[in-house]
């Protein structure tokens, strides 16, 4: 008989509850940051905190460096010991070629184990709320294709938004061009990004703080009824801009608290370390004759 499905992920995901991946036995694979002459294995040598002060400090652009083959191979013969099937869900692969180092990884084990690698098409907190539903339902026994089909089904509902305070990063990502990061400084613009079927896509500009906040409330607003909602920002305490977006929240939608948490390294890496996002998942559990699932936090109609 088959054993449980292990679920195998990268330190992208961002866990809200870090407890979560002691309780369902989740691995997670370290990327990498290198900034300036230095590299740290995410989650294990650098934490938020830390990078954002290294970054202050160097004069160079962190880069992130996926696992190699190797080493996801390893990680799939080890777990291979007490188990011939894992799904293996991994940060968008246009974003980053983590993806594909683990596909690469995962035929040196063709015959013996079955591994399945899936791109997220997210990462960050978008990314660990996919893992965890993976792994609450291994934790049912269900077979690995019924993982699969769950958390594929449940991909598309997944939503970010990011509004970005410099461009230099989206520079060195390819998003803009060098050009465009020198004018839009001098215009002070600021762009707004989204991940789009996996890739992240500047989506509208804006060159205030408080027009940021409308469009964060505004893409919130989009949805009918939101399961997941998560802000994200670069300091452990209340900035300004969470506070006016809060109280925005509080006005604008039914009451109810959702977290608010320091956006991990390997993202910043990617929008830069003075940014700010909103995570939702959209729910699908709504009761088609309006009676709604009591733990859903429903937002009004517009």
């Amino acid at each position: 008989m088959p054993g449980k499905v292990r679920i195998v992920t990268d330190s992208s995901a961002q866990f809200i509850d870090p407890s979560v991946i002691q309780r369902y036995g989740i691995t997670v694979v370290p990327l990498e940051i290198q900034i300036g002459a230095y590299t740290y294995r995410e989650g294990v040598d650098i934490d938020a905190e830390r990078f954002f002060q290294r970054v202050a400090e160097s004069h160079t652009l962190p880069e992130l460096i996926a696992p190699s083959v190797e080493h996801f191979a390893e990680v799939y013969a080890r777990l291979n010991r007490q188990t011939d099937q894992v799904l293996s869900i991994h940060l968008s692969r246009s974003i980053h070629s983590t993806w594909e180092n683990a596909r690469a990884a995962s035929q040196t084990l063709l015959g013996r184990c079955e591994i399945v690698t899936l791109d997220s098409q997210t990462t960050s907190v978008g990314l660990a709320l996919l893992v965890e539903t993976a792994a609450k339902c291994a934790e049912n026994n269900a077979s690995l294709d019924e993982v699969v089909r769950t958390v594929r089904k449940m991909i598309p509902r997944v939503y970010a938004i990011f509004y970005v305070e410099t461009l230099d990063y989206l520079r060195r990502a390819g998003l803009v061009s060098e050009s465009q990061a020198i004018l839009g400084a001098m215009l002070g613009i600021k762009p707004f990004l989204t991940i789009e079927e996996g890739e992240l896509i500047t989506m509208e500009k804006v060159r205030t703080r408080p027009q940021a906040i409308d469009k964060l409330v505004e893409f919130v607003t989009e949805f009918a009824a939101v399961q997941e909602l998560i802000v994200l920002q670069n300091t452990p305490y209340p900035t300004e801009q969470t506070r006016m977006l809060q109280d925005r929240l509080a006005l604008e939608f039914s009451p109810r608290p959702f977290p608010v948490a320091v956006y991990n390294p390997s993202l910043a890496t990617i929008i830069g370390p003075d940014a700010m996002g909103i995570v939702v998942v959209e729910d699908d559990s709504a009761d088609p004759d309006g009676d709604e699932d009591d733990s859903t936090w429903q937002l009004p109609s517009n």
